[in-house]
């Protein structure tokens, strides 16, 4: 990855392995330690109060799961969901809908995200495919207080 005679971000010795997704124009990756697996989308209904890459609540393995939209998160745009990607985080799992899954990919342990004002809750890194940008996502703070508490309220109201 990267332009020739520059070392991208993402691109090192000690790499680990991602999962490649499509987040409408976006190009992403997940670590896959964080990933729990993928599935095909799944029934969500809406949670009011929430932000707006909130798609709402799916019951995942019986357990009702936030479902982030991560073309709304990381573009701001609308795109159709594909997939979910199951990924851990410090409350429990979130439903990721995506793109195409593209498979993995070796990425490096980096740092904080490599270009000002970016969000550390969100981007971990940022490299390149060909000439196609990519973002390293983590996802175990992505998800606000707010959606885990309308999340254990739909949880009490079912």
């Amino acid at each position: 990855m990267g332009q020739p005679g520059q070392k991208s971000p993402m691109a090192d010795e000690a790499a680990s392995v991602s999962l490649v997704f499509r987040a409408g124009s976006m190009l992403c990756a997940l670590r896959l330690d964080e990933v729990i697996e993928t599935m095909r989308p799944l029934d969500t209904r809406p949670l009011a109060g929430t932000p707006a890459f909130v798609r709402g609540v799916s019951i995942m393995r019986g357990v009702p799961t936030p479902v982030v939209d991560v073309a709304r998160l990381v573009g701001g745009e609308q795109a159709a969901v594909l997939r979910f990607v199951a990924v851990r985080t410090e409350h429990g799992p979130v439903a990721f809908a995506t793109g195409a899954v593209l498979g993995t990919r070796a990425t490096p342990p980096v740092g904080p995200a490599v270009f000002p004002g970016a969000s550390s809750r969100l981007v971990a890194g940022v490299g390149t495919v060909d000439s196609e940008p990519i973002l390293l996502l983590q996802s175990r703070r992505v998800v606000p207080e707010e959606v885990w508490a309308a999340a254990a309220d739909a949880m009490v109201a079912s």
